[in-house]
């Protein structure tokens, strides 16, 4: 790419007259930088190795000493806002194809086999770089405004709402699935059927553009998330106990939720906590400030499940970590 073009997708400036006028390849890693390389300083002490490696240019944000003024210094006011500024540009001449879902949606999909052309699209700019930059032309994307900054897109489309093929359920828990679709029987899914809406959407989609696909075992994800614990709250093997503490750290999909339970789990005892900033009018609701007073709302109360709002099963380490304490102690 010529560094004119450079930098002006990137906004930055050129600190310097140098020598080069155009770069072989783009690369943040300073393992990875040869010899005519432009080196996107993520990392700032990185530099010096990078000059050392023949980088052609380097691209920095902070105070910076120009150690070869033969190759390009180019500053610009954020190194990932420009990174992003270059792997949009990169997407566009891909001619890129790409579709907005939701949370779980996506989730789901990163738990299926596709086709190459069709991507799941996650995590911070430089795992996105990494996936992204070498994509195959009119690749297929998927990705959540919530998880991805949606700017790196343009063209963005919606999943398609009309479901031609519904999930045939056949055998069900309130955390366990067995189900039919297209003809393929999926035994014991460890999904709950509180997805089953989500994951009818995403085959829908590729059942839509013709993606071939592949789902070998759905495994639990971090959304209505179930754990399976005894009374010291000690995580169980799935399915082994009747105290089940379910995680929701989405509190936009609470109420989902808290209706699943409702509808599905009459006969059992339940408990909701919830962030003190969330309304309620269900009874056996506890309130939170911190995170940390949920363990004390858990040993402090009976239940068989307790819908656990805004925290993950991390919550859970934190008690293994003093109950260890408190053995060494003794």
């Amino acid at each position: 790419m010529r560094l004119e073009n450079i930098l002006a997708l990137t906004h930055a400036s050129l600190v310097n007259e140098p020598c080069v006028n155009d770069f072989d390849n783009i690369v943040f890693d300073v393992k990875k930088v040869n010899r005519g390389d432009l080196f996107i300083a993520i990392k700032h002490e990185d530099i010096d190795q990078a000059v050392q490696s023949g980088a052609y240019g380097i691209v920095f944000d902070r105070p910076t000493q120009i150690l070869d003024t033969e190759i390009a210094w180019i500053k610009t006011k954020n190194v990932e806002d420009a990174l992003k500024r270059l792997l949009r540009f990169r997407l566009i001449e891909k001619e890129v194809i790409v579709y907005r879902c939701d949370e779980i949606i996506l989730k789901l999909a990163m738990q299926c086999s596709t086709d190459v052309n069709f991507v799941v699209v996650n995590g911070d700019i430089e795992k996105l770089y990494k996936n992204l930059w070498h994509i195959n032309n009119r690749s297929i994307l998927l990705f959540c405004s919530e998880l991805t900054d949606e700017n790196l897109f343009t063209n963005i489309k919606s999943i398609p709402k009309d479901i031609i093929e519904k999930i045939t359920i056949i055998e069900k828990t309130l955390f366990e699935t067995s189900f039919i679709y297209e003809n393929k029987f999926y035994a014991r899914q460890l999904i709950s059927p509180f997805f089953t809406p989500y994951l009818e959407k995403l085959l829908h989609l590729y059942r839509s553009l013709k993606i071939n696909y592949k789902i070998k075992k759905l495994a639990p994800i971090e959304n209505f998330q179930a754990v399976f614990t005894n009374k010291r709250l000690e995580e169980k093997e799935f399915g082994s106990s009747d105290c089940v503490l379910i995680f929701e750290p989405n509190a936009k999909l609470a109420t989902q939720g808290i209706d699943y339970l409702q509808k599905n789990a009459l006969w059992a005892n339940i408990i909701y906590i919830i962030p003190q900033t969330m309304q309620s009018n269900n009874s056996n609701t506890y309130f939170y400030e911190q995170k940390d007073k949920i363990i004390d709302i858990l040993k402090q109360n009976k239940f068989n499940f307790a819908f656990i709002v805004g925290a993950d099963k991390n919550i859970l380490n934190h008690t293994k970590s003093m109950q260890t304490q408190l053995t060494l102690e003794f």
